[in-house]
């Protein structure tokens, strides 16, 4: 009788000596329901340990730094033949909007202004902006370089163009949070010699994206977007 309820079931009697029921499996071996529940959740927590002692490598922190050094270096690429924006078609500016999102999205620095990375002469290598690049002009009469200076201690904020012009423009920043900053100008350059008071218009807002020891994003609240390399971190705006 017991042995007919065992075919029927898959379950053997309990042991008199262990007290355990035995488990009919596919292989033809019976073993203790206790020892297949042990053996299912030992299975369970070395699967997820296995998970968690090797993640992708993207999770670890050589992974996330060459992911970072990779989708700078397609930003980069990408800009270096488009004279910092001025040629650049409404395609390659989308195909660098998305590459710069990319590399916003690795942002190692969190809270900017609460940062001293932020601090010295950026120079500008590529923007959408139209008032800067000034595409419309013969080429001779552009600024061939632009930079921009932020000093986060005292709230400075300075434009700077060189040839043919060397016009510049400083002003005070406001932060809004730890990353975007109310923009102020207040006395403009013209040559680097002549100080014209800016109106109080020459306003606007400015959030910083992503920022290293090498590269700077920004985006503007016109919906500019900003890309600087550091030219020289020792640099402080004069008071």
């Amino acid at each position: 009788m017991a042995l007919t309820l065992c075919l029927k079931t898959g379950v053997v009697p309990m042991s008199p000596t262990t007290g355990l029921y035995l488990v009919k499996l596919d292989s033809g071996f019976s073993v203790p329901t206790k020892l297949k529940s042990i053996r299912k959740s030992d299975r369970e927590r070395l699967r997820i340990q296995a998970v968690f002692s090797f993640p992708p490598a993207f999770l670890t922190r050589n992974g996330r730094a060459e992911k970072q050094k990779q989708l700078k270096q397609d930003l980069l690429e990408a800009i270096e033949p488009l004279e910092r924006g001025a040629i650049a078609s409404p395609d390659d500016q989308l195909r660098i909007d998305q590459l710069a999102r990319k590399v916003e999205a690795v942002n190692p620095t969190k809270e900017p202004l609460k940062s001293d990375l932020l601090n010295g002469k950026w120079e500008l290598i590529y923007t959408t902006s139209a008032s800067i690049l000034q595409a419309k002009k013969p080429k001779l009469l552009r600024s061939i370089t632009n930079y921009q200076s932020i000093n986060v201690d005292t709230l400075k904020v300075q434009n700077m163009e060189t040839w043919p012009f060397y016009n510049s423009v400083t002003g005070d920043i406001k932060p809004l949070n730890s990353r975007k900053v109310a923009v102020q100008l207040k006395v403009f350059k013209i040559l680097g010699l002549i100080p014209v008071n800016a109106p109080d218009t020459a306003r606007g807002e400015l959030e910083i994206t992503y920022v290293d020891e090498e590269l700077r994003l920004s985006r503007g609240d016109k919906g500019n977007l900003f890309i600087l390399k550091m030219f020289d971190p020792t640099y402080r705006i004069p008071l």
